[in-house]
């Protein structure tokens, strides 16, 4: 048949390639076994792919199309088997309900976010009691989170605390399209988070009070203070907790956030430095330069660097990743082979598939992996050879490499955005710009230094070079600033849907990941699916799970019912809604009739205007008077059961409701309710926050 001749001729010139899809089609498996609702649909799918890849193989008859076949449905099932194992192996209690506890337990690790002047301690219970005595049964692995003051000298992994706290099942999203803890507490073996009260008493102080990690960031914070010093300390520790919320924030708004998280950038930096350093100061010893080949020595200590680091930052995925990569560069460079090829971009992401699954559902992982494929799928286009390469002219040179910096910048900001949009609901403009300053000048200027001044710290004489860093970091803020300070920086988005996302990532993986002319055929599906993420309908309504927050969403931005609400739940509604700004107060609209207890307002779509009336108090109301609101109501919203008799004319969400939907969204034109709990979903963390686990033992 010519098509499937034709199809053979494609795959034949493409025959290179094709080891490049072996994690995308296994991160595809593992992406179903996230959406698709239980058991019996990843069951359904495993067979059915099994079923297809096995008559895919047998009628293959030589022929690399249905090879192909074959082994993408394998990859596929496997990768909804591993997803599952994966869930199913870490699986731990999950506190059934809030409870408030005084427990004795061990402490497993201390994060101490100075900016916020907090301690969040991970604990090991080994006994606890309510308020009345009566002995409870805890999660294994709780987090607990401390006022800064009540953090007493020697608390730190491995000792003994006794205190009071108040603990809640890890919280789901806030709304539909929110950062999903739970899901995320699940695979760490996080089964309660809270707030724990002074005095907390010391039974056992820990063999070291402060680790290695917490000694080296705060040694640092003491020789640089303020933002400058926090983001030194992340750039060698990982440990982002000194960095005021206002730098932090205009970072996020810059594009440069990504500075602050260890991963490929500062790995490759130490490695870098590592290998040029033992190279050059082994090249001054004759003999050994003769006999011994000193790029093999300089990327053993370069390895040895890259282990060291990411120990040291925590080991957190991110930078085990990062690791991997860096392994595999260098030995690349032993074996004489090019340093950075796309496969070693799929063999590392492989790697972390087959051991953390979970982690592609991540924005890490999703930034990290689009950011290195983009780059490496630009630069090994002979376009970019062709412009931007080496000139016999340093003046020309110079011009291609800047050149060469700014296209790429541009290439992976177009990458990362739809990523960016989907997690973050955010969009950046001049993030490309600031960071063909910025990455130079953290790779070039403020690490080396930060490693000359910790070489240097034990002789007492590096004081000079944390000067340095200490300036070299706050120009980096003063870029920051500035940048997300210009109009237009940052472009608020409302969630975007999720099929949106997956084609402008397929479309974008089959333009990088191809050679022929058929990878343009993924630019109509990039471009839909970026589209729709840009033109994302806005909800008119946003209900929290527990029924205590509603945002109400218009022209004039984002109105919040309870004027008391915590920052997270501010910056989180605000962004769900569209709007980069801080919310109002819905008592101040003019549309709005709001006293104590009860807010009712009017909202005007298509011409129609729904009543919409929602609980601001904890207190009791009358319930003749509330059965007699209703009537006239279209919606109403409440954090507390309603009587049977309480009928709006359209939608009732009151506890019992929220309880089998978690949070919603709402629009009204045409009337549409998303929830985030979806008929039927049998994940194990909604299986364990939804079941009936008593506290008490």
């Amino acid at each position: 048949m010519p098509r499937l001749r034709l199809l053979e001729h494609w795959a034949e010139a493409e025959r290179n390639q094709l080891p490049l899809w072996v994690p995308v089609m296994l991160g595809v498996g593992i992406a179903a076994w996230f959406m698709l609702p239980d058991p019996r649909a990843w069951i359904a799918v495993v067979l059915a792919l099994t079923g297809m890849g096995l008559g895919a193989a047998t009628l293959a008859d030589g022929g690399r199309v249905p090879r192909l076949l074959a082994m993408a449905a394998l990859l596929v099932s496997a990768g909804v088997l591993l997803a599952w194992a994966r869930a199913e192996s870490v699986g731990a209690p999950v506190l059934g309900r809030p409870t408030i506890a005084t427990l004795v337990a061990d402490v497993e690790g201390v994060d101490r976010l100075a900016a916020r002047r907090i301690v969040r301690l991970m604990l090991h219970p080994l006994a606890a009691r309510d308020g009345r005595g009566r002995a409870l049964t805890l999660p294994p692995r709780i987090r607990v989170s401390l006022a800064e003051e009540d953090a007493i000298d020697g608390l730190g992994a491995g000792a003994r605390v006794s205190l009071r706290a108040r603990l809640m099942p890890p919280a789901g999203p806030v709304a539909p399209g929110g950062h999903d803890f739970a899901r995320a507490a699940w695979f760490q073996g996080i089964g309660a988070t809270g707030r724990g009260f002074a005095p907390v008493t010391l039974l056992r102080p820990s063999p070291e009070a402060m680790g290695l990690r917490q000694r080296l960031s705060a040694r640092i914070t003491a020789r640089i203070t303020g933002s400058e010093g926090g983001i030194a300390a992340a750039l060698a520790t990982g440990d982002v907790g000194a960095i005021d919320d206002s730098d932090a924030e205009a970072m996020r708004r810059a594009g440069l956030a990504h500075l602050l998280s260890v991963s490929g950038l500062h790995i490759t930096a130490v490695v870098g430095i590592v290998m040029v350093l033992t190279m050059r100061l082994l090249a001054l010893w004759p003999w050994l330069a003769l006999r011994v080949r000193l790029p093999l020595l300089g990327a053993a200590a370069g390895a040895v660097a890259a282990i060291g680091y990411t120990w040291l930052t925590g080991a957190e995925v991110p930078t085990i990743r990062s690791c991997v990569a860096a392994m595999l560069v260098l030995a690349a460079l032993a074996l004489g082979r090019e340093a950075m090829t796309l496969r070693l971009v799929a063999a590392g992401a492989l790697i972390v598939l087959l051991f953390r699954p979970e982690a592609l559902m991540g924005a890490s992982f999703q930034l990290s992996f689009a950011a290195i494929t983009a780059i490496v799928a630009l630069h090994d286009h002979p376009a970019m050879r062709r412009w931007f390469g080496p000139h016999p002219d340093w003046r020309w040179s110079a011009l291609r490499h800047l050149a060469a910096l700014l296209v790429t910048g541009l290439v992976v900001e177009a990458a990362l955005m739809p990523i960016a949009i989907f997690h973050f609901h955010k969009a950046g403009l001049y993030g490309a710009m600031a960071n063909i300053i910025a990455i130079p000048w953290t790779t070039f200027v403020a690490m080396p230094l930060e490693m000359i001044a910790l070489l240097l710290e034990p002789l007492g004489v590096a004081g000079p070079f944390w000067w340095l860093l200490g300036r070299s970091l706050g120009l980096l803020l003063a870029l920051a600033h500035h940048v997300a300070a210009m109009p237009g920086a940052v472009v608020a988005l409302p969630v975007a849907p999720g099929w949106a996302f997956a084609a402008a990532v397929g479309g974008g993986l089959w333009v990088a990941l191809w050679r022929t002319r058929w990878r343009w055929l993924g630019l109509p599906t990039l471009a839909l699916g970026f589209a729709a993420m840009l033109l994302a309908p806005t909800p008119d309504l946003i209900v929290t799970g527990d029924g205590r927050h509603v945002a109400v969403v218009s022209a004039k931005g984002v109105a919040l019912l309870r004027d008391r609400a915590g920052d997270y739940i501010r910056s989180a509604l605000s962004e769900m809604g569209g709007a980069d700004g801080e919310p109002q107060a819905l008592a101040d609209r003019p549309s709005a009739r709001c006293g104590p207890d009860m807010c009712v307002t009017r909202v005007t779509r298509d011409g129609k205007v729904w009543r919409i009336a929602a609980t601001r108090s904890g207190y009791a109301l009358p319930w003749r008077d509330l059965i007699a609101l209703c009537q006239r109501m279209d919606i109403v919203i409440a954090d507390r059961r309603l009587p049977p008799d309480c009928r709006p004319r359209w939608l009732k969400l009151d506890a019992p409701a929220l309880r089998r939907t978690g949070g919603v969204t709402i629009r009204l034109g045409p009337p549409q309710v998303d929830m985030v709990h979806r008929p039927g979903d049998r994940h194990p963390w909604i299986e364990a926050a939804t079941a009936a686990r008593p506290a008490q033992s």
